[in-house]
Formats: C-alpha cells, sequence, structure tokens
C-alpha cells in the first residue's frame, strides 16, 4: 500500500479532477500548452499543462510515478519544498520545451517562405530534411517531380499548401501532462536515494535508482532525436523537467551539508 503523504494526495486529486473534467468542459483543454505564436497560446499554460493528461495510460503512468517517488522526497524536504520542487521542475520543462518548439517553427517558416520565393525542388527538399525527416519517402515522388516540371503551377501550389498545412498543425499541436515534473522527481530521487534498489514492471531484476534513471534519460535522449513517426511524446520536456531538478538541487545543496 502506498503510504501518500499530504501534498502527493493533493497533486494526485487535481490531476485526475482535471483529467475528468477534460472529457466534460471542452474549454478545459485551453489549458494545454500551445506553442509560442499560436493563437491559442496563453502564458499561464506554462502551469496548467501539467495537469492535463492524453488518456488514462498517460495520466497512471505519471500518477504511479508521482505515487512511488514523491512521499519519501516530501517526507525529505516538507510539503513546502516539495511542491516547490515539482512546480519549478514543471514549468521549467515547459519553458525549455516551448523554446525548442519555437526554433522548429520558426525554422518551418523560414523554409516555407523561401520556397514561395524560389519553388524549387531543392528548397523542397530541405524544408522535408529539416521539418520532416521521418516522412521523406512520402515527399520523394513530389520532389522528384518538381525537378522535372519546375513551372507546374498546380504542383507548386499543392506543395505550398501541404507545407502550410503542416505549420497550421504544428501551431495547434499543445504539450500536456506532468512528465516534466515527474521526470524533475525521478532525478532528486536518485540523487538524494541513488543506491536503493527498484523492482519495475519492465525490468525483470532489481536495479538502482541511479542506474534506472540514467538510463530512462538516455532513451529519452535518443527519441528525442531519432522520432519515429507517429511519434508524439515530448520527449525534450522530459529531459528538460530532469535538467531543470538538477539545477534546482544543486541551488539547494550549495553551502549546506544536508537537505531540509
Amino acid at each position: 500500500m502506498f503510504n501518500l503523504t499530504p501534498t502527493v494526495r493533493i497533486l494526485l486529486f487535481l490531476n485526475i479532477g482535471v483529467f475528468i473534467l477534460q472529457s466534460q468542459i471542452p474549454a478545459v483543454n485551453m489549458m494545454a500548452l500551445y506553442p509560442i505564436g499560436s493563437s491559442h497560446f496563453q502564458p499561464w499554460q506554462f502551469v496548467s499543462y501539467m495537469f492535463m493528461h492524453g488518456g488514462w495510460g498517460h495520466i497512471l503512468s505519471n500518477m504511479f510515478g508521482l505515487i512511488s517517488f514523491g512521499p519519501l522526497l516530501e517526507q525529505r524536504w516538507g510539503g513546502n519544498r516539495f511542491l516547490t520542487f515539482w512546480m519549478i521542475c514543471g514549468i521549467g520543462a515547459g519553458v525549455l520545451y516551448s523554446g525548442v518548439r519555437h526554433y522548429e517553427i520558426s525554422r518551418m517558416r523560414q523554409d516555407i517562405e523561401t520556397f514561395r520565393q524560389e519553388p524549387t525542388d531543392v528548397n523542397l527538399q530541405d524544408f522535408v530534411d529539416r521539418s520532416l525527416p521521418d516522412y521523406k519517402g512520402a515527399y520523394e515522388p513530389v520532389v522528384q517531380q518538381l525537378h522535372k516540371t519546375p513551372d507546374d503551377p498546380q504542383l507548386i501550389q499543392g506543395a505550398l499548401n501541404s507545407m502550410e498545412q503542416l505549420l497550421a498543425a504544428g501551431l495547434n499541436s499543445p504539450m500536456l501532462g506532468a512528465s516534466g515534473a515527474l521526470f524533475g522527481l525521478l532525478f532528486a530521487f536518485a540523487y538524494l536515494f541513488p543506491n536503493t534498489e527498484l523492482m519495475l514492471l519492465f525490468f525483470p531484476f532489481p536495479i538502482k535508482a541511479k542506474y534506472f534513471v540514467g538510463l530512462y534519460a538516455l532513451y529519452e535522449l535518443y527519441n528525442g532525436v531519432h522520432r519515429t513517426p507517429g511519434d508524439n511524446v515530448a520527449h525534450f520536456a522530459h529531459l528538460g523537467g530532469l535538467l531543470i531538478g538538477f539545477i534546482v538541487l544543486k541551488f539547494w545543496e550549495r553551502g549546506r551539508t544536508r537537505f531540509y
């Protein structure tokens, strides 16, 4: 049985409550974090997105992590510091991820404008290579046809429409979930209790917390760099939460012999 501490219990109930409201009140979905530049973006979404989730699997995995690793940290720090850490990691993860997405969308806009000015097969290929590396095969026939018939207005307009639709889809694809805050929590647990052995469903043997978090971080980094088609997981938000957790812990640790 999980020994839920007060702050962990409150966070658990808040996340479950918002998740239930998502399906009942459509306006709640505006709490998700939209990319900077989107007409739906609001600054307060850097906080509210942490209480949104994309499905039962998403919320169950995040809340399981919260109730598994959170109580021991709250007992160590106290409720106020635990909540502060959770919020800083979640907000920081959202800010870092938004920075990455803003860069990607700005580059996409620039490539679209370049193609609009010079609708060549080379510029279309550049757009695909930078913004759609996993869909090169789907666009290869279009690139080849544009090379053969560079003055075909219908082909050029069709390619331009497709590029603009992808940009619009990117601007209207929000991030949501407590995963960034959770990754900060995982790092803190591994940092403070590195040799604690964990028995996890996907490991057939006990593994120390420091090795589990290290392997998990490498997995997220690999998947963030080598994205597969259909992968809608914000891997860099996870890594952002971990990085923010490291920074916060080092700041708190400075000048102390113990954590309180």
